[in-house]
């Protein structure tokens, strides 16, 4: 371990936990910078993010500040005279923090920069049916995801590959290309970078939300297919079936699809023995997983043998 190099981590979900395992077996991490406890669950009550919980079970010292511009906070970084600031799942420094560090302040994203600037790099990539994604490491500027990139690393995203799947290989990809970087960045006097400024990028990753998580089912079967597989296992793929008498809520989280013409109603469900099918522009969505809203996720089957299906029955 080179302990004379002091870094400081800040991150969140659990993608940043291969992360911080690498530095901690190659450098001196002073401490993990993560967001404040909130509330979860039916009962609502506070809960700490995965890093945290894996800061606390490997007694890495945790800051958790409300606000990043708050002086306390800033003068608690500076006096642990960083050398580098790693960040990873977190969100947008303010510049009087990510310009502490003598080495500046790295961040992982998970896309090939400039593509999928933004908050959900991973999803957008699989529901606009893109054939690769990677990581990038770059320095972070007072822009989201525009610093100059230092690494990157690609891979293939295979065609019946979730945004889970993709969420996993690049979780440890990501880490593998990080203390690359930081070790790069330790070892050169100056670290050749790119600045994608320079570069155009045709998609961006922007928040999920109700509105863009919802299906359209005019769209074609293959589009509403990487849309599904694109938000599995999270948020899901969102859709209310019109059952003649009730509406319901529901979340799609795997399906399969077909092409094939048909005379059917856009987004008219036709239910047999052990299948059922959705009609689409150019064919149809065959869904395997639901779940309605307040259930159980169940698998098609036993969707069928539990849920009385009106013979007029569509999605909206």
């Amino acid at each position: 371990m080179n302990s004379e190099k002091k870094i400081i981590f800040m991150g969140t979900a659990e993608f940043a936990i291969p992360c911080i395992k690498n530095i901690i077996n190659n450098y001196n991490l002073l401490c993990i910078v993560t967001s404040v406890d909130k509330p979860a669950g039916r009962g609502l009550k506070l809960k700490g993010s995965s890093v945290k919980k894996y800061a606390k079970e490997n007694k890495i010292p945790v800051l958790q500040p409300n606000n990043l511009k708050e002086n306390d906070f800033i003068n608690k970084i500076k006096s642990y005279k960083p050398d580098l600031i790693v960040v990873v799942a977190f969100r947008m420094l303010p510049e009087i923090l990510w310009k502490i560090p003598k080495y500046g302040t790295i961040n992982l994203h998970a896309s090939l920069l400039p593509e999928y600037r933004g908050a959900a790099p991973i999803n957008w990539s699989i529901i606009n049916g893109e054939k690769y994604t990677g990581v990038s490491t770059f320095f972070i500027n007072n822009k989201i995801d525009t610093g100059e990139i230092i690494d990157q690393s690609k891979i293939t995203i295979n065609n019946d590959e979730t945004a889970g799947d993709i969420h996993d290989k690049l979780m440890e990809l990501g880490a593998t290309i990080l203390i690359k970087t930081i070790n790069k960045i330790f070892s050169t006097k100056k670290v050749v970078t790119q600045n994608q400024l320079n570069f155009k990028p045709n998609n961006n990753a922007p928040k999920l939300n109700k509105a863009n998580c919802k299906i359209n089912w005019e769209e074609s079967s293959k589009k509403i297919y990487n849309k599904i597989r694109g938000l599995s296992p999270y948020p899901g793929a969102r859709s209310v079936l019109d059952n003649h008498i009730k509406k319901v809520n529901l979340i799609i989280y795997k399906s399969s699809y077909t092409n094939e013409k048909h005379n059917y109603a856009i987004g008219k469900v036709i239910v047999k023995k052990d299948n059922i099918k959705i009609a689409t522009s150019d064919g149809y969505i065959h869904p395997l997983l639901i779940k309605f809203e307040g259930k159980n996720t169940l698998d098609i089957k036993s969707l069928i043998n539990g849920f009385n299906f009106h013979e007029k029955c569509k999605m909206i």
